[in-house]
């Protein structure tokens, strides 16, 4: 890896080695330079990236201000820039001018872009994933999608999780996957297999994730019938003896945006400088202890 790595060789190489690459989520403009700092100071490679919802719901401000931010503070030999969660139907259930919005983030140099279409049937999702991989790969840029459903978005959860987990509700179908990817031909697939978004509404937003657990054997077979790097979104609150499993079995890029939002949003009260403190705090412990990925810039090159 060098700093002129695209994102597409790096994650193959990661999935190669069994590296774990961290996305983390910008919830809040200011937590971009801490992401970056700590990340070079823990010699880790890692992907910062934000997601509609982190502009439209929290304080990301916008596609373009997040680009700008992190061109003023990037370090290509620790990062890239992923635009996260493009949904076609967004989690009210609203239709979303999702066209317009890979193309600004394609515009703007985004290294990566996410289609999520995963809340339509599963041609549909076919076809606008294919749409999308279209566009990316002209301009030589790689494309994640979803299959599957990882919940935890919507304003009102149907069932508890110990429930979704038992009756595996919305895992990835491994014969849909393999169709999936070849007939798209995406770079990268989100997967659910016991993984699940943090809260972005009402009083459950503020409250601590549960502790998620993933079935191994059915991301062993994913992996298996797609020879692609797996994501896991909703990384944050995955119990770490699971996590380690996941990467050995084909996860290569984890999603952490709950953990590190509520660590700002909780210190913004004493200050922005404080939040940003708090926020290399929680990824020098998820970075160190729980991942064990300080260093991992050097096992990449």
């Amino acid at each position: 890896m060098t700093d002129r790595s695209s994102i597409s060789d790096i994650m193959r190489a990661a999935l190669h080695k069994r590296i774990l690459i961290p996305a983390f989520n910008v919830a809040y403009l200011p937590m971009l330079r801490p992401i970056v700092d700590t990340l070079v100071e823990c010699e880790t490679f890692g992907i910062v990236e934000v997601a509609r919802l982190e502009v439209e719901k929290f304080g990301a401000k916008s596609f373009a201000a997040v680009a700008q931010e992190y061109r003023n503070y990037e370090e290509r030999g620790f990062t890239r820039l992923h635009l996260d969660h493009v949904p076609v139907i967004d989690e009210d259930g609203l239709k979303v001018d999702w066209r317009s919005m890979i193309q600004e983030g394609l515009g703007l140099g985004y290294d990566s872009v996410m289609i999520d279409g995963s809340r339509l049937p599963f041609e549909e999702n076919i076809k606008t994933t294919r749409e999308v991989v279209q566009m990316a790969h002209t301009v030589g840029k790689p494309i994640e999608a979803e299959l599957g459903a990882v919940l935890g978005h919507e304003s009102k959860m149907s069932m508890p999780y110990q429930e979704i987990y038992d009756e595996r509700v919305g895992f990835t179908d491994p014969d849909e996957a393999a169709r999936f990817v070849n007939e798209t031909e995406v770079d990268w697939l989100s997967v659910a297999i016991g993984n699940i978004h943090g809260a972005i509404s009402g009083a459950a937003k503020d409250k601590d994730k549960v502790q998620a657990r993933l079935d191994i054997e059915h991301l062993t077979t994913l992996s298996e019938r797609t020879g692609i790097p797996l994501v896991l979104h909703g990384g944050s609150g995955v119990q770490a003896e699971y996590l380690v499993q996941a990467v050995r079995n084909g996860v290569t890029k984890i999603n952490i945006g709950t953990e590190i939002r509520h660590a700002y949003e909780r210190a913004l009260k004493s200050g922005v400088q404080d939040a940003q403190r708090e926020v290399s705090a929680k990824m020098r412990s998820l970075i160190c202890d729980v991942y064990h990925i300080d260093g991992s810039v050097h096992e990449l090159r």
